[in-house]
């Protein structure tokens, strides 16, 4: 007797598989169990030339894989034509060891979409896109200003010039001055430092006369006026960033005052946070959803009924890393619910572990202030002390009689 081959159910039957890479772009379209391989260029001229084919071929839905930047500008010509296109993860249409050519991965690619065995990933419409890229350039430009901070401070500790021991600002007012001062060869006195201060830091101009007498040679003059220089720049262009993102976010205004009223988030990473979630959350059908592709909840791996703990995924490592900077900043606030999680966790858990469960808390927060419009209501830093209180006050009594105390003995009447 002959064996049939179980026949696929199709979500799409004329579909279409993309591997793209910088200068080349494999088609592999799929109609039914026939497919026809195409390879197209990179360019604008290029790509129009891919959508008309898809469009004449009559193509439902077309797919590719998330490789670095080179998907954009594909995604882009198809999305203002009008065809639908799809974003998948990369660890979803890998191929099988051995069989890695173009050809045969844009014939994978077209299997699986065609078979409904692919997710698409969230991408959000292009004014939002270009959102992203000014606060994600914004966000890379403060690290970076930050890290010339830093290298500041390490050519003056090697100049002998102790300004980082008794300042917070080695960039305030007066620490500038006092610089500008050193770079230009002038004597540091106790006198010139009264005139900068104006009687502000009284008692530490002495203090300061000690810590700014050091030994700049000339190359060292010139590496930090071209560092002092490399930070100005970047602190007028992060300005110019701050104006742009503005003018863009005006629609963003009520929700960014919901955040900002939440401990740990201030207006600029609300605003990070927003272009990079949008205000829809359709189309994240739980708080979960949100959090799982944050990168802030923990993973599955559970094997034999017994759960071995999993690591959180990558997530969208831009919201990811603005969350956990929030987290960090809310546990420095006391009374509240994310200092009490952070202070009940990191005990046991580690300092890490507790900062990545607050951020977890913290998004589930945030979805359900966009979801629902409301504005955040803090539990209180006394939440987890209203649980079992009997419970915890004979824990604490058993802690103290260890300790060597003696309950009092009761009067007798």
């Amino acid at each position: 007797m002959g064996h049939k081959t179980a026949e696929v159910e199709l979500h799409y039957e004329r579909c279409c598989g993309l591997d793209v890479h910088k200068e080349l772009i494999v088609a592999c379209f799929r109609n039914g169990t026939k497919s026809t391989v195409r390879e197209f260029g990179a360019t604008s001229k290029e790509l129009q030339k891919l959508a008309e084919w898809l469009d004449s071929v009559d193509c439902e839905m077309a797919v590719m894989e998330s490789t670095g930047s080179y998907w954009k500008p594909v995604y882009n010509i198809l999305e203002l034509l009008g065809l639908e296109v799809m974003v998948s993860n990369a660890r979803d249409v890998k191929n099988l060891p051995g069989r890695k050519t173009d050809v045969k991965d844009s014939e994978w690619m077209a299997r699986l979409l065609a078979q409904g065995l692919l997710k698409p990933s969230f991408i959000p419409d292009r004014p939002q896109r270009e959102l992203r890229e000014v606060t994600r350039y914004r966000k890379s430009l403060t690290e970076e200003r930050a890290r010339e901070i830093n290298r500041l401070g390490k050519m003056l500790e090697g100049a002998n010039i102790k300004l980082t021991s008794y300042v917070s600002d080695v960039l305030g007012k007066t620490s500038r001055k006092l610089l500008e001062a050193a770079l230009a060869g002038e004597p540091i006195t106790g006198i010139t430092i009264e005139g900068m201060l104006k009687g502000k830091m009284n008692g530490k101009s002495a203090l300061l006369v000690d810590a700014m007498d050091g030994v700049l040679s000339k190359t060292q003059r010139l590496l930090i006026k071209a560092v002092l220089d490399h930070i100005d720049d970047m602190t007028r262009r992060i300005s110019d960033l701050d104006d742009i993102i503005r003018g863009e976010m005006e629609k963003y205004d009520e929700a960014i005052r919901r955040l900002d009223k939440a401990p740990g988030i201030g207006v600029q990473s609300a605003q990070t946070i927003l272009a990079e979630i949008g205000l829809d959350m359709i189309r994240f059908p739980t708080a979960g959803h949100l959090a799982v592709w944050a990168g802030v909840c923990p993973g599955n791996n559970i094997s034999a009924g017994k759960s071995k703990g999993g690591k959180t995924r990558k997530g969208n490592q831009t919201l990811r890393a603005t969350l956990v900077q929030c987290a960090q900043s809310a546990t420095n606030t006391k009374g509240t619910f994310f200092r009490a999680q952070y202070d009940r966790l990191v005990v046991r858990r580690g300092k890490n572990r507790a900062k990545m469960a607050v951020a977890h808390s913290m998004i589930i927060a945030i979805w359900h202030m966009l979801k629902y419009e409301s504005d955040y209501v803090d539990l209180g830093g006394d939440y987890y002390n209203r649980f079992n209180p009997e419970k915890k006050i004979n824990m604490y009594l058993k802690k103290l009689k260890e300790l060597g105390w003696v309950p009092p003995v009761p009067a007798v009447a």
